[in-house]
């Protein structure tokens, strides 16, 4: 259940200035409060909740504080608080980060790394751009050490597809796990996917191998099949394209900034203030 307080409603962005009718949720005195505001009311408070993945009485909830946030902008209109000398000096604050955050965002922008850039980046660091390696994995969990080493008992006398068609029928019959009916499938998952213990043990595995000892996870007693094991992949160019561009942008975008930094502090009368008050008192 989400929790809302009244608090975060400074935390309300801006509302649409033009909306669809179906966009409206309600109406405050002709002022229109629409989905979009809802949405930016909820990802305030939770990034990755959506309010229309909220049930009914959520939505009501978060409705009534918007509405009251409509409610107390113009009770604190009426009132004069944007004459007051805190609101101004909030406003001149905000003011400065948006002039920076804008200016900023506009230096990223016009920052440009060529696609001749990106590939040299590319052929440079193929190492670096693999897919890791995957494995298809069978599991039989039971709730107990024994009856895990029977199981295993059970299979080791079998070797290749023998052994493969009788874990199937194993899993099916004994496994306690969702994947029990699909004959233990877990499908295809890499190193850090499953729990520790679980990945440790399937991943000593050679193709076609069963554990030879019970694997004990907080889910109970493990008899695991490798099925099959895939090396690290490279990744084409285009893949990860979009991705060298991005770093390489960011990368460039730091340099400048700490350059233009530099070039504005050479020019600048700064005074450390903090410093000469130091010296005056030894």
């Amino acid at each position: 259940m989400l929790k809302f307080a009244k608090t975060s409603l400074l935390a309300v962005a801006v509302m649409a200035t033009s909306v669809v009718a179906s966009d409206i949720l309600v109406t405050v005195n002709g002022k229109n409060i629409t989905k979009q505001d809802a949405e930016q009311f909820v990802a305030a408070a939770q990034p990755n909740a959506h309010f229309s993945q909220l049930d009914k009485a959520q939505q009501n909830m978060i409705k009534e504080r918007l509405v009251e946030k409509v409610l107390f902008t113009e009770l604190a209109e009426k009132e004069g608080i944007e004459n007051s000398a805190d609101f101004k000096q909030a406003m001149a604050k905000i003011k400065e980060e948006l002039l920076v955050n804008m200016w900023m965002k506009q230096q990223l922008d016009n920052t440009i790394v060529s696609d001749s850039e990106a590939k040299e980046f590319y052929e440079k660091n193929k190492a670096k751009f693999l897919r890791p390696a995957t494995m298809h994995a069978r599991h039989i969990l039971v709730k107990t050490e024994k009856e895990a080493l029977d199981i295993i008992k059970e299979l080791e006398s079998k070797k290749d597809n023998d052994l493969k068609v009788k874990f199937i029928e194993l899993a099916k019959t004994k496994s306690t796990g969702p994947s029990g009916p699909k004959g233990g499938d877990l499908g295809t998952f890499t190193k850090g996917q499953m729990v520790p213990e679980f990945s440790k043990a399937a991943w000593a595995l050679k193709k076609g191998e069963i554990t030879k000892k019970p694997v004990k996870t907080q889910f109970g007693y493990h008899v695991i099949y490798l099925e099959e094991k895939m090396d690290p992949t490279p990744l084409s160019y285009d893949q990860v394209k979009d991705k060298i561009i991005a770093s390489l942008k960011q990368k460039q975008f730091a340099v400048k900034i700490s350059e233009m930094a530099k070039e504005l502090k050479a020019k600048a009368k700064i005074v450390d203030m903090s410093a000469e008050a130091n010296s005056t008192k030894k």
